[in-house]
C-alpha cells in the first residue's frame, strides 16, 4: 500500500503515519510525505525513519517538495494543508480574525465559516483543485483523504473535481463521545452514539449506556452548574434545542448568531498567536494522544479514523465512522448536492455513507443557516465569483448579527485587499454584480 501525505509537515504527517504503522496489515506500506516546507518535510522524514527502525518494520518512507513526484500509483492521499501561511497564527490568519474584530465580530477560531472561514476558503480551494488535477492523472485508483478545513467547504470543492472517491476526517465526534461518557460517569466502551449533520455541526441524534437512552443523564449532568460552565455553549444549545452537538463551544459559538451578543462569553475563547504550543499539545490530546506521547518512538495510535478505514479497505475487515461526504439522499431535509457527516461502513468496495432520514427540524435549520455559506464558498471558487464571496460573507449567522449590508461591504472588501496575490486566482466578472 502507498499513502501520500500532502502537508506532511503538519501535525497529521507524523500522527497518521504513526497510526498507519500501529497496524499489523498496513506495516509493509510505503509513506509518502510531501510539504513545500523542506525543513518540516526533513524533520518529519528524519522521525517517520526512527519509529520504522526502532519497531524493525518492513515500511519504506520518502519525500519530496514536489507533490508529482510522489503521487503516482498511491493508494491512499491525505491532504492537510495550510495555504498562504501558518494555519492558526500569522498572516493571513490575522487578517480574517483581526479584521472582522475591528467590525465588532468575534471569532474565536475562524476556519468553519463566518468571514473568517470563507476567506479560508478562497485561498484554499484553488490550490486544493490543482492537487485534484494532479491525482486525477497520477494516482486514478486513489482515494482522497482530506483534513483541510474549513472542512464542509474544502471537500465539497474535491468532490466537484475529483475522479476518485473522497472522504473528508475530523475528530470531533470521536472526542466529543468520549466527553459524554464522562459527563454521565459512564465506561466509553458502554456507551453509543449515532451521530449526523454537517461537520462541526453534527448532533448526536443518539446517545446511550449500555443500550439505554442516555440523555436524561445527560441534561442532569447539564444542570451541575460546574459541568455546564466549562461546555457552556453546547449545554446551553442542547437545552433549547434538545441535541447535544459535535464541536467545542469555542466552534459552535461561530456557527450561530446569539453568541455575538455576549461578548463575556466569546473574548475569553478568542484564539491568539500566544499560545501556539499549547494549542499544538491540546491538539494532540483531541486526537486521542496524551502531549508526553506525540514524539515517542512507540507505535502509540491515536483516535483518528484514516489508518482504519485505510485497514478496511485492505483487509476486507468492515469499519464504521463518521466522515464528510456529499448529500446524496442521505439527509432528507438538508439540500442535496450540499456536504454532510454522516456514519459511514467501509471495506474493500470502498465507503458506503449511512441514509439518515430527517434530522430533527430545529437541528436542521441550523444546519441550513451554515449550508447556505458553504454553498456561496464553493461557489464563489469554482466559478472564480467575487459576488458568491461576499454573498457567503453577508449571509453568515455571526456576521449578520452585528453588521448592516454597507458595513459588511466595507469589511468585505478591507480583507479582500488584505488576502493580496493570495486571491489572485479569481478574476472580475463579466457583468455587474454585487
Amino acid at each position: 500500500m502507498k499513502v501520500v501525505l500532502i502537508g506532511a509537515g503538519s501535525g497529521f504527517g507524523s500522527r497518521l503515519s504513526i497510526d498507519i504503522l500501529s497496524r499489523e496489515p498496513l506495516r509493509d506500506s510505503t509513506i509518502a510525505l510531501c510539504d513545500t516546507d523542506e525543513k518540516k518535510l526533513k524533520t518529519v522524514h528524519a522521525y517517520i525513519e526512527r519509529v520504522i527502525d526502532a519497531n524493525d518494520l518492513p515500511a519504506k518512507v520518502v519525500s519530496h517538495t514536489d507533490r508529482t513526484k510522489v503521487l503516482k500509483n498511491a493508494n491512499f492521499v491525505v491532504i492537510s494543508v495550510a495555504i498562504g501561511g501558518p494555519a492558526y497564527y500569522d498572516k493571513p490568519y490575522e487578517f480574517e480574525m483581526g479584521i472582522p474584530r475591528k467590525y465588532g465580530i468575534v471569532q474565536t477560531i475562524g476556519d468553519t465559516v463566518g468571514a473568517g472561514g470563507v476567506f479560508r476558503t478562497l485561498r484554499t480551494g484553488p490550490e486544493l483543485m490543482a492537487m485534484v488535477k494532479d491525482i486525477n492523472r497520477l494516482a486514478p485508483n486513489a482515494t482522497i483523504v482530506n483534513y483541510t478545513n474549513p472542512m464542509a467547504m474544502v471537500t465539497w470543492i474535491l468532490n466537484e473535481c475529483s475522479n476518485v472517491p473522497v472522504i473528508g476526517l475530523c475528530h470531533s465526534v470521536q472526542g466529543t463521545s468520549k466527553q459524554l461518557a464522562g459527563y454521565i460517569d459512564a465506561p466509553y466502551e458502554e456507551t453509543g452514539h449515532w451521530v449526523a449533520g454537517i461537520n462541526h455541526m453534527a448532533w448526536f441524534l443518539e446517545f446511550t449506556h449500555n443500550g439505554k437512552d442516555a440523555y436524561p443523564r445527560l441534561f442532569k449532568a447539564s444542570r451541575d452548574p460546574k459541568v455546564f460552565a466549562g461546555n457552556r455553549v453546547r449545554f446551553e444549545i442542547m437545552q433549547n434545542f434538545g441535541y447535544f452537538v459535535t464541536e467545542s463551544t469555542p466552534h459552535m459559538s461561530e456557527y450561530v448568531p446569539w453568541y455575538q451578543h455576549e461578548q463575556e462569553i466569546m473574548k475569553p475563547m478568542v484564539m491568539n498567536s500566544d499560545a501556539i504550543k499549547g494549542r499544538r499539545q491540546s491538539w494532540f490530546e483531541d486526537m486521542g494522544v496524551k502531549a508526553s506521547q506525540a514524539d515517542s518512538v512507540k507505535l502509540v495510535r491515536s483516535h483518528e479514523y484514516a489508518s482504519g478505514i485505510m485497514e478496511a479497505m485492505t483487509t476486507n475487515e468492515p469499519m464504521r465512522f463518521n466522515g464528510s461526504v456529499m448529500n446524496r439522499n442521505l439527509i432528507s431535509n438538508l439540500p442535496q448536492g450540499c456536504c454532510v457527516e454522516v456514519p459511514c461502513l467501509t471495506d474493500n468496495m470502498g465507503i458506503h455513507p449511512c441514509e439518515i432520514g430527517d434530522l430533527p427540524p430545529q437541528c436542521a435549520a441550523m444546519c441550513r443557516s451554515n449550508i447556505a455559506v458553504q454553498e456561496l464558498a464553493v461557489k464563489a471558487v469554482l466559478e472564480r465569483d467575487r459576488a458568491a464571496a461576499f454573498h457567503a460573507v453577508a449571509l453568515d449567522p455571526s456576521v449578520g448579527a452585528v453588521l448592516s449590508l454597507k458595513q459588511i461591504r466595507k469589511m468585505f472588501d478591507e480583507m479582500w485587499k488584505a488576502e493580496g496575490n493570495l486571491l489572485a486566482y479569481y478574476r472580475p466578472r463579466l457583468r455587474k454584480t454585487a
